[in-house]
């Protein structure tokens, strides 16, 4: 178990998006490992604010993982309001923070691609936090429609591609599997 807040000496930006089902859970995933590592881990949750398993379960790591919403409890399924800019925005800070205070070595901003799609902050923007990271970092950004210049940044980026899903037969989101 890793006794250290450096876990490892070089950190990479990962990425994860595409269409397919699995990105925040993959990035999920990565941060059971690194706390299995004894790694501590920030998750900022962006568009996001409705209570989740996910979210349920990961308070049982609350000493290693520390997850926070920057979002309002409904999709945005149209223009973002005020309201929906503000807490983006703020979530992007309060992640530079947890990024440059160093107690972090793993920092998951899951849907900022997301984020950024819809305007609630702009792609040079998480470039700034992604660039401002230190060395020893590891970054994983989730979020369908990844922008190019994410994704030329990144180090590691994986497409999740959508070959068949139930939802198309009317299944909706299952508590325990996709919510």
């Amino acid at each position: 178990m890793c006794k250290t807040n450096r876990p490892w000496e070089q950190g990479y930006v990962q990425v994860y998006t595409g269409d397919g089902k699995g990105k925040t859970t993959a990035a999920l995933g990565l941060a059971l490992r690194a706390a299995g590592a004894g790694a501590k881990v920030f998750i900022a949750q962006f568009a996001k604010g409705r209570p989740t398993s996910e979210m349920a379960a990961l308070q049982r790591f609350a000493d290693l993982i520390t997850v926070k919403q920057y979002g309002r409890e409904h999709f945005i399924m149209a223009e973002p309001e005020p309201e929906d800019i503000e807490a983006a925005q703020q979530g992007l800070e309060e992640t530079q923070e947890a990024i440059a205070s160093g107690e972090y070595p793993l920092v998951i901003l899951d849907e900022a691609n997301v984020a950024v799609e819809l305007g609630l902050f702009s792609a040079e923007a998480l470039l700034a936090v992604v660039n401002a990271k230190p060395k020893h970092v590891e970054i994983v950004i989730t979020g369908r429609n990844a922008h190019r210049r994410i994704i030329d940044r990144a180090d590691l980026v994986t497409e999740m591609r959508q070959v068949k899903h139930y939802y198309t037969q009317g299944v909706t989101a299952r508590s325990g599997i996709e919510k």
